[in-house]
């Protein structure tokens, strides 16, 4: 990004002309429905897992995918609904942007473009550059609108994240953003990851403030307020709902789009971020009560949650091959990954330091990054050896072109504090397959576990 360039953040709540109107097969006159009393808002959501009687489910197999085969009353022709409009929303998008004069769009119409986005999706991710609140406040924020999206939608926890991990991936990273650059390692993992986080906590605040008359601090302002941020796209549609007394918006979702957009004469751009929103239609009939209030985290028993989710943080220290030319470094190390059991769990790991040149004296920055998967032993016990395997790259001075992949092969020990904080250490083998090195990490590393954390035995 040029030096210089200017930062606005636009959001545009836009009610598209192309609303998908959806034939009601259930349709009931005015004087069918039995009046029932009012309440402050009506969910647009047609149903929640915690509605379904999910006792009834077994969850022999908990890391079922149950997203394409419903069968405990999930709303599957409202999610579906959502996800063709969506995707005719973004690719319409492209369409109007090609139309547009070259000097408007940037975009090269000579037949490099389809060229470009075929390039972008057949090289591997990259590791992007992008500013902390695009990566991690941002993308997290618009994957948990995905997540709700199939929450509201009466999909549990799991599938819902399933949802968010398949628009974000293949619908965003492959699809509309790869049109102008290669899919983000960060983006791949954090949207739908830390999206099921940020989205399930914003689903059950606003279903909180909801059973408490829509109020906040005993102010309305304050929970119109506050459910607006949570889920602008409903808390927009529900005001539709309540302005008429009638049930005419049925669905919503918004996701966000980032463009580079021309300035003046003098060839400066601007980064216009627009957050965008689209409805389907209503029957139109009076509103019904259909909210309820339940205690979320026991009522389904569903062992697969928030809870799986972790995140570390820690200090390392490469000892690299002497083909590097360059000294030691101590490094700064996250993660973020998901703990699926006792015995495995799946992470993306980043490490990173400066490195004096050995000749030069010179400060160089180097970096790994990869995603490796975790087997642990003796897990009837706080103190737990584990193996893990992976794959990444590795990069000096955030040189892309002379970046390397790298397999990785460690070996450690997890100590449980309690449910949610756990420390660990490990020693790491990187092998490169490009300028053959063989370099080692050790690291220290802080963990944090969601919600209950390791709740179960």
């Amino acid at each position: 990004m040029p030096v210089g360039l200017r930062h606005s953040f636009l959001i545009s709540l836009l009610f598209l002309s192309s609303f998908s109107v959806l034939s009601n097969e259930q349709t009931e006159s005015s004087d069918e429905l039995t009046e029932v009393e009012r309440v402050v808002s009506s969910r647009i959501g047609s149903s929640i897992w915690e509605q379904q009687d999910p006792y009834k489910v077994q969850y022999d197999d908990p890391y079922k995918i149950s997203l394409f085969d419903a069968q405990n009353g999930e709303d599957s022709a409202r999610l579906w609904s959502q996800t063709k409009s969506i995707f005719g929303y973004g690719f319409g998008v492209i369409g109007v942007i090609w139309l547009l004069p070259d000097e408007i769009s940037n975009w090269d119409k000579d037949g490099k473009f389809l060229k470009k986005w075929g390039d972008n999706v057949t090289n591997p991710p990259v590791w992007d550059r992008d500013v902390f609140w695009i990566n991690y406040l941002g993308h997290p924020y618009f994957g948990g609108v995905y997540y709700q999206a199939a929450r509201k939608s009466g999909y549990r926890q799991w599938d819902s994240f399933m949802y968010s991990f398949l628009m974000s991936t293949f619908y965003w990273e492959y699809g509309v953003e790869a049109f102008a650059e290669r899919p983000s390692i960060q983006d791949l993992v954090v949207t739908p990851v830390l999206g099921w986080v940020v989205g399930e906590y914003m689903f059950q605040t606003e279903q909180s403030i909801l059973a408490n008359g829509g109020k906040v601090m005993g102010k309305e302002w304050l929970g119109s307020t506050a459910l607006f941020f949570l889920d602008p796209v409903d808390s927009l549609g529900r005001g539709i709902n309540n302005l008429f007394d009638r049930d005419i918006v049925r669905a919503g979702t918004g996701f966000i789009s980032v463009h580079e957009v021309p300035v003046g004469n003098n060839g400066d751009n601007e980064t216009m971020v627009r957050y965008n929103i689209e409805y389907t239609l209503g029957s139109g009939g009076r509103q019904r009560a259909s909210y309820q209030s339940y205690d979320y985290t026991k009522v389904t028993g569903d062992p697969v949650d928030t809870s799986i989710v972790g995140i570390g943080v820690g200090l390392g220290q490469t000892s690299l091959d002497d083909d590097w030319g360059v000294e030691n470094a101590t490094t700064l190390n996250a993660s973020l990954g998901l703990y699926f059991s006792r015995k495995y769990s799946l992470r993306l790991q980043y490490a990173r330091g400066h490195a004096d040149d050995l000749v030069s004296g010179e400060e160089y920055t180097y970096e790994n990054y990869g995603l490796s998967g975790q087997r642990y032993f003796q897990t009837d016990k706080d103190l737990r050896p584990f193996l893990s395997l992976g794959f990444g790259e590795e990069m000096k001075d955030q040189d892309r072109d002379r970046s390397t992949f790298v397999t990785s092969l460690g070996a450690g020990l997890y100590y449980k504090l309690n449910n949610n904080w756990s420390i660990e250490g490990e020693a790491k083998r990187l092998i490169s397959t490009r300028y053959k090195t063989r370099d080692d990490l050790f690291s220290l590393n802080l963990i944090y576990r969601f919600n209950k954390g390791e709740w179960l035995e």
